[in-house]
């Protein structure tokens, strides 16, 4: 099952956290994966040699999501390189916490241009040839807090929201064409950034988790790889909730 032998995979953000764990996922089940950075060279190597160790394949790519022109022409080539694209998950991300009055007009547009813009750029390049094979699975991997909101969140929350409604317009517009689109929804989620909390604020987020601990980033890697496998060939414009339960 999941079986990606010969696949074509795109993973942004690929060098750390749902990325990095993605990129391998994909890898175990067959798939060739390019694996994206934009300023971690080194940690997107390091994942490409984990893969390349294991008897996969796998190769780093740099690709600037604030730069709308740089992902078609990054991606699209790609494509040409390698003779197709069948999977392309947009995961790569930024945030700029902060209360709204304290939310600076640079930082909002900013998180916006890169997790809504690039991630569109990236999949308008990736939908050209995928519409000429006739098949493909598109993965936004959006964000709990998109769909419940959090208090010093606004543009990331924001931003992950407008993924989701992005990732059922595009399901409807290229379904005719064997394209699939789904997004993910990953909950309190054990990364690079949420080992950086405090005692107390992991206790206040395993409150609201009926699963009562956090996930890993293997879990939400999981559920991608199912979307982007044949045995999902029948689900599009939905959104999977990875999260404990956190929203329901």
């Amino acid at each position: 099952m999941f079986d990606l032998t010969g696949k074509v995979a795109l993973v942004t953000g690929g060098s750390r956290g749902i990325g990095r764990a993605t990129a391998e996922a994909l890898a175990r089940q067959g798939a060739h994966v390019v694996v994206a950075y934009v300023s971690g060279e080194s940690a997107a190597r390091e994942v490409v040699e984990k893969i390349t160790g294991s008897g996969g394949k796998a190769e780093p790519v740099r690709i600037d999501m604030a730069d709308a022109e740089g992902c078609d022409r990054t991606v699209t080539d790609i494509a040409k390189r390698l003779g197709r694209l069948d999977v392309l998950i947009a995961n790569a991300g930024v945030s700029a916490d902060a209360l709204l009055l304290r939310l600076k007009d640079d930082e909002l547009i900013r998180v916006l241009t890169i997790n809504v813009g690039g991630a569109l750029a990236c999949t308008r390049a990736a939908i050209k040839t995928m519409m000429r094979a006739k098949t493909g699975r598109i993965v936004f991997v959006s964000s709990v807090v998109g769909e419940m909101g959090n208090a010093g969140q606004t543009a990331y929350a924001a931003s992950k929201a407008a993924l989701l409604g992005a990732a059922k317009s595009i399901a409807r517009e290229y379904a005719s064409r064997g394209i699939t689109v789904n997004a993910v929804t990953p909950g309190y989620i054990e990364t690079d950034m949420t080992l950086a909390l405090t005692d107390e604020q992991r206790a206040a987020l395993l409150s609201g988790v009926p699963l009562a601990r956090p996930g890993s980033a293997d879990d939400v890697a999981s559920a991608i790889a199912f979307l982007a496998s044949n045995e999902a060939s029948y689900i599009t414009g939905q959104v999977i909730r990875v999260n404990g339960g956190m929203y329901m």
